[in-house]
């Protein structure tokens, strides 16, 4: 299939994330470990369609799910990404700037 995640129902959201959960399972069988990181990427790009961006708004810091050490704090929301920086335990910015699926940021911090 050739279509965009954006194309989507939420069933087919749902059954293209368990597809993708059994290609890394496999792959982690097989201990390529690559293939994992790319599946694992497709799946929380998949779920970002299934979380309603309106839901993050710019200045936010939110927790980063799979990543303790950092929080996220959001500069802007393109789609189902949101584009901002890390912050570490020191409340430090890192200086990139990246994208990230939504569905990898967690609770909304209090500050």
């Amino acid at each position: 299939m050739d279509y965009r995640y954006s194309d989507y129902t939420v069933e087919q959201l749902r059954e293209e994330v368990g597809r993708l959960k059994e290609k890394a399972q496999k792959a982690e069988q097989l201990g390529n470990i690559s293939e994992v990181a790319i599946n694992e990427r497709k799946m929380q790009v998949a779920i970002a369609y299934m979380i309603n961006p309106d839901d993050f708004s710019p200045r936010d810091v939110h927790e980063l799910k799979g990543d303790p050490g950092y929080k996220f704090k959001i500069n802007y929301i393109n789609g189902v990404f949101a584009w901002g920086h890390r912050l570490n335990l020191l409340n430090e910015v890192n200086e990139k700037e990246e994208a990230l699926p939504i569905s990898l940021l967690g609770d909304k911090v209090k500050e």
